[in-house]
């Protein structure tokens, strides 16, 4: 019987479809595979990563460091923020690619990243961010390290209540598998909704290892074919007033997270029980009483 070949950079190369890898490099891994997607798609895309270090995500900067020659080749950059605020203001600015003349790509997809209390210091560029919203062929996904059984924190903490105080749907994903499933998902309901999409880490999960298939094909995603787009669409655009952007977020990018996300609940590749869309259900449900 012949044995198969593997080496420790497989979990990194396209041509190997079933890896074994840790929470942080199956991070490490998701951009890759957006940026292959939007490649078969027929888009020219890059990436953009920046955040700042904090348990359970201690340990991401160091994968991306150690993945720089792989995540290149990829157009992705990697350029770990001052803080969470610079960093997130960052990802922001990399949604704005295409507004004005001389882009180089289609849209270039971000990730932020931070500790639990690092999106709590970071709410105002969140909000900000979230309602000025992303570019049709980026999209945004904020990772939020929490621990909640305050194992490495001077505080218990997770952050679910403050992405839904800025209407950021969150998902949280169960499993490593559930990482790549459900932050391609992320990707694309962040582009189809203009918002930004919260993604939970917890350290039970992304201090763990597991072998996961990572073949870029393998979820299918389906938007939603009754969905009527305003005017305009739900992206980032130029000028956008204030009290514009507040009146598309609580109302058609919220419809239309709602719209993904009961579309896709029938798609056997989720457990959905890892979905969340933030308080916007309570949120309509006392607006309407």
């Amino acid at each position: 019987m012949t044995l198969m070949q593997v080496g420790l950079d497989d979990k990194y190369r396209f041509e190997a479809k079933r890896i074994y890898l840790s929470g942080v490099q199956a991070l490490v891994r998701l951009p890759m595979l957006q940026r292959e997607r939007d490649r078969l798609a027929g888009l020219n895309t890059a990436g953009f990563i920046s955040g700042y270090r904090g348990s359970p995500l201690g340990m991401y900067d160091h994968a991306l460091w150690r993945a720089k020659s792989f995540l290149q080749g990829e157009d992705i950059a990697f350029v770990p923020g001052l803080n969470e605020d610079l960093a997130a203001t960052a990802v922001w600015g990399s949604q704005q690619v295409g507004m004005f003349p001389g882009a180089k790509v289609d849209g270039v997809f971000g990730i932020w990243y931070g500790k639990g209390p690092g999106v709590d210091r970071s709410v105002d560029v969140l909000k900000h961010a979230n309602s000025a919203g992303t570019s049709r062929h980026g999209g945004v996904l904020a990772l939020a390290g929490d621990d909640h059984g305050c194992q490495s924190s001077t505080l218990a903490h997770q952050s679910e209540q403050v992405f839904a105080a800025a209407l950021i749907p969150v998902i949280n994903p169960a499993t490593l598998q559930e990482y790549l499933d459900l932050g391609l998902y992320g990707f694309a309901l962040s582009r189809f909704s203009g918002c930004w999409v919260g993604f939970k880490a917890i350290g039970e999960t992304v201090e763990s290892s597991a072998s996961v298939y990572s073949d870029p094909s393998r979820v299918e995603i389906v938007l939603p074919s009754d969905f009527e787009m305003p005017p305009g669409g739900l992206n980032i655009r130029w000028p956008d007033p204030p009290m514009e952007q507040e009146k598309r977020l609580f109302g058609p990018k919220m419809n239309a997270v709602a719209a993904l996300r009961s579309d896709t609940s029938q798609n056997d590749d989720f457990s959905f029980g890892s979905l969340i869309l933030s308080s916007w259900s309570a949120l309509r449900s006392t607006s309407q009483t």
